[in-house]
C-alpha cells in the first residue's frame, strides 16, 4: 500500500483560498489590504463570489453597493451570472480567478493548510502522478516497477528549494522559493539575463498580448515589476513611439539595452520592429534601422553573432511560414538579406537556434501548420552555405515552441510540444560532435513540458545554471525552475566509443584549426625513428655472436645519425619557412605596389577621360568658329556688293547721262559730281 497526497477538495479548497485572500470573516481582516493586492475589478468580483459561495449574507448590503458601482464594467459576464450562480460554481470561479491573478497562492497557503492523505492501492503498472496546483511542483512519490512486478525504486519527482543557493544537485530541475510580485502566467514571452537579473517581457495570456516588464533578482530570488517609460522623442525617433504589446518576439541584451526583436501584435503591420529598453534610464524607444527590413513576424529565431543579429524563419501576420535569412548589423543598424547556397530548412516557426565557434548557426526543430520537426540544419556564416549533417546519439522527438541556451559547446533544449503532448525530456547537443544526450526528464503536465517557455543562463557561485520561466500546457504558467548542468564530460562518453561519422568529421574538422606543419613533421619523424629502430633490432636478435652492448652501441649511433638527419631536415624546414615568410613579405610589398599602381592608373584614366572630354568640347567650339567664319565672310561679301551697287547708283544720278550734257546741265555741287 503506497501513500499519495491529494489536494484539498471543495469546499475546503475554497475556504483556504478565501483565507489566503483575506476573506476569513475575522475582525482583523482588512479590505484595504485586499484592494492593494488586486485591481479594483478583481477585488470586487472576488468579494461578490465569496459572499455567493459562503452563502453568508452579513455583508450583503456592501455587495449590492459594489455591484452598483461595477455594473458598467462587467468582466467576462460574471455580474450577469452572479445572481443565478449556485454556491459550488461560485466557489470554483473564486478559486479560478485567484489562480489567474496569483498562480502560486496554493504553494504559499499550503504551508498552513493540512492536506488529507489517502491510501492508494498500487499495482505493478501504477505510477502516482504528481499533484500540480497552479503548476507548482510538490515533492511527490514516484514508484517505478521492475519487469517482474516488484517495486524497485521510490524517489521524489521534484525538489522545492529555498532560494538558488540551495541548488546543489546537478542535472535535476528544482523549484526555488521566489518572493515578490510574480508576473502573470504567460507563454511566447522573451527573457534575458543582465548582471544577475533575469528580465521577462511581453507574452500571451488568455489570447491577450502583454507589454509588461518584470525582473527577477537571481541573488535575492525576488520578483519586481519595472515601471518602464516611453521615450517620446529621441535622436532615433523624432516622433512619439508606440510600444505595442507583443508575443513571439526575442529579447537580446546589447550594451546597456534590451532589444526586443519582432513579434506578433494585435494590429499587425508590415514593419519589422526593433524596440530598445534602456536599462539605465528605464525608457522604451524604437530603433530606426536602415536598408530593407524583413517582413514583420513572430516565432522567429534571433541569434547574436559578434555585433550582428541573425534572424531566421518565423510566421508573418498572414500566418505564412517563412525560411528567409536576414542580418542586422548592430553598429550601423543596417539590414542585409542573405541568399545562402545549399538547401535551407523548410519554412517554420517556434524553432531554436544557436551559434557555435562564432561561425556555425544551428537550427533545430520547429513546426509548420501540419507537423513538427526534429531535424538539424547548420549554416556556415563564412561561406553562407546550408548543410544538414547526420545527428548522433538519442535524437529528440519532434517539437516546436521549445527553448534553448548554450553553455560552452553544449546546447540545452527544454520543453516544446507536438500539438498532442509536451516534450518531457531536457536534452543537450554537443555542437562539436553533433551528438544528442538526455539530461533529465519530468513527469506530468508541468511547465517544463510546455510550449512557449523561456530559458536563460545565469550564474550561481561561479557555476552556470539554467533558468526556465512560464509556458503553456493547458494552463498559463508563471513558475521558475532551475537546473545546474553537470560540468563533467560524461555526455560524450557513449558517443565517442564508436568512430565519428564522415558527415560529422567534416563539420568537426572545419571547426578545428589545422595543426602546425612543424608539429606534424616532428610526429612523423619520431614515428620513422621508432619504426627504423624496431626494424633494425629484429634481425640483430638472430645474431648470436653479437653482444647486447654492441647492439645498443649500433642503435645509439644510428639514433644519433637519425637525430642529426632530423635536425638537418628541421633546419631546412625552418629555412623554408623563412623563405616562405620572405616570399609572403615580398608578395605583400608587390601587392601594395600593385595597389599603388592601380591607384595611379585609375588616376591617369580619370585624367585621360577628362582630357578627352576637354578635346571634345574644343572640337565642338572649333566647328562652331568655322561656321561663324564662313557666315562672316558671306556677310562681308554681301556688304561689299551692296556698297558697290550704292556707289554705282550715286554716280548715275550725279552725271545726268549724255542727254544732260547735251542740254548743257551741270552738277549742282561738288558732292554730286
Amino acid at each position: 500500500m503506497a501513500r499519495a497526497s491529494s489536494g484539498l477538495a471543495y469546499p475546503e479548497r475554497f475556504y483556504a483560498a478565501a483565507a489566503y485572500v483575506g476573506f476569513d470573516g475575522s475582525p482583523n481582516s482588512n479590505d484595504k489590504d485586499i484592494g492593494s493586492r488586486f485591481s479594483t475589478d478583481v477585488a470586487l468580483i472576488l468579494y461578490a463570489l465569496y459572499q455567493q459561495g459562503d452563502t453568508v449574507l452579513i455583508h450583503l448590503l456592501k455587495v449590492v453597493l459594489m455591484i452598483a458601482m461595477f455594473i458598467q464594467r462587467d468582466v467576462n459576464g460574471y455580474w450577469k451570472q452572479l445572481g443565478n450562480m449556485v454556491s459550488a460554481e461560485a466557489m470554483r470561479l473564486f478559486v479560478k480567478i485567484l489562480e489567474e491573478e496569483e498562480p502560486g497562492w496554493y504553494s504559499r497557503a499550503s504551508n498552513s493548510v493540512l492536506e488529507p492523505v489517502t491510501d492508494v492501492q498500487m499495482n505493478h503498472n501504477a505510477i502516482v502522478e504528481p499533484i500540480i496546483e497552479n503548476r507548482n511542483s510538490f515533492a511527490e512519490t514516484k514508484t517505478i516497477s521492475a519487469e517482474n512486478g516488484g517495486l524497485i525504486e521510490t524517489q521524489d519527482i521534484d525538489v522545492v528549494s529555498e532560494g538558488l543557493g540551495s541548488v546543489v544537485v546537478y542535472d535535476q530541475w528544482t523549484s526555488p522559493t521566489i518572493t515578490g510580485q510574480r508576473p502573470k502566467g504567460r507563454y511566447e514571452h522573451a527573457a534575458a539575463v543582465v548582471e544577475d537579473k533575469m528580465y521577462i517581457y511581453g507574452g500571451n495570456h488568455n489570447g491577450r498580448y502583454l507589454s509588461d516588464l518584470h525582473v527577477l533578482d537571481l541573488r535575492s530570488c525576488t520578483w519586481s515589476k519595472v515601471e518602464a517609460k516611453v521615450e517620446s522623442k529621441s535622436v532615433e525617433t523624432p516622433s512619439p513611439v508606440n510600444i505595442t504589446p507583443s508575443a513571439g518576439h526575442s529579447l537580446i541584451p546589447w550594451e546597456n539595452k534590451l532589444l526586443s526583436i519582432a513579434g506578433h501584435t494585435k494590429d499587425p503591420s508590415e514593419t519589422f520592429q526593433v524596440k530598445a529598453f534602456d536599462l539605465q534610464i528605464g525608457t522604451w524607444s524604437m530603433l530606426n534601422t536602415y536598408g530593407k527590413p524583413p517582413v514583420s513576424r513572430g516565432g522567429q529565431s534571433v541569434t547574436l553573432v559578434g555585433t550582428t543579429l541573425v534572424i531566421f524563419g518565423g510566421q508573418d501576420a498572414k500566418q505564412t511560414l517563412l525560411n528567409d535569412l536576414h542580418i542586422l548589423d548592430l553598429e550601423t543598424l543596417t539590414w542585409d538579406e542573405i541568399d545562402a547556397v545549399g538547401v535551407p530548412p523548410s519554412p517554420r516557426s517556434g524553432h531554436a537556434a544557436a551559434v557555435h565557434a562564432e561561425r556555425y548557426l544551428l537550427i533545430f526543430g520547429g513546426g509548420s501548420h501540419a507537423t513538427c520537426f526534429n531535424d538539424l540544419h547548420v549554416l556556415d556564416l563564412q561561406t553562407m552555405e546550408w548543410s544538414r549533417p547526420t545527428q548522433q546519439g538519442e535524437i529528440p522527438v519532434p517539437r516546436a515552441g521549445h527553448a534553448g541556451v548554450t553553455v560552452g559547446e553544449n546546447w540545452f533544449i527544454v520543453g516544446g510540444g507536438d500539438n498532442k503532448s509536451g516534450a518531457s525530456e531536457t536534452v543537450v547537443l554537443n555542437m562539436s560532435t553533433l551528438a544528442w544526450s538526455v539530461v533529465t526528464s519530468v513527469e506530468g503536465r508541468v511547465p517544463l513540458a510546455s510550449e512557449g517557455l523561456s530559458l536563460v543562463v545565469g550564474s550561481l557561485n561561479g557555476e552556470d545554471i539554467l533558468i526556465s520561466f512560464g509556458g503553456y500546457n493547458g494552463h498559463y504558467n508563471s513558475e521558475v525552475n532551475v537546473l545546474k548542468p553537470s560540468h563533467k564530460s560524461t555526455l560524450q562518453s557513449k558517443i565517442m566509443e564508436g568512430p565519428l561519422p564522415d558527415s560529422l568529421s567534416a563539420v568537426h574538422n572545419a571547426t578545428n584549426p589545422t595543426r602546425d606543419l612543424e608539429s606534424e613533421f616532428e610526429v612523423g619523424q619520431e614515428g620513422k625513428i621508432r619504426e627504423t629502430a624496431i626494424d633494425n633490432f629484429e634481425p640483430m636478435k638472430s645474431k648470436g655472436g653479437e653482444t647486447s652492448e654492441h647492439i645498443l652501441a649500433m642503435l645509439k649511433a644510428e639514433k644519433e645519425e637519425l637525430e642529426s638527419s632530423f635536425n638537418n631536415v628541421k633546419l631546412q624546414s625552418l629555412q623554408l619557412k623563412q623563405e616562405v615568410a620572405d616570399a609572403e613579405a615580398r608578395n605583400t610589398d608587390l601587392y601594395k605596389e600593385l595597389h599603388s599602381v592601380r591607384g595611379q592608373l585609375a588616376s591617369e584614366q580619370s585624367r585621360c577621360f577628362k582630357l578627352e572630354v576637354d578635346v571634345a568640347e574644343l572640337r565642338q567650339k572649333l566647328q562652331t568658329m568655322e561656321t561663324l567664319q564662313r557666315e562672316l565672310e558671306l556677310l562681308q561679301r554681301q556688304k561689299a556688293t551692296s556698297e558697290q551697287v550704292a556707289i554705282n547708283a550715286k554716280q548715275r544720278q550725279g552725271s545726268g547721262g549724255v542727254w544732260g550734257w547735251l542740254a548743257g546741265s551741270t552738277p549742282q555741287n561738288a558732292d554730286d559730281a
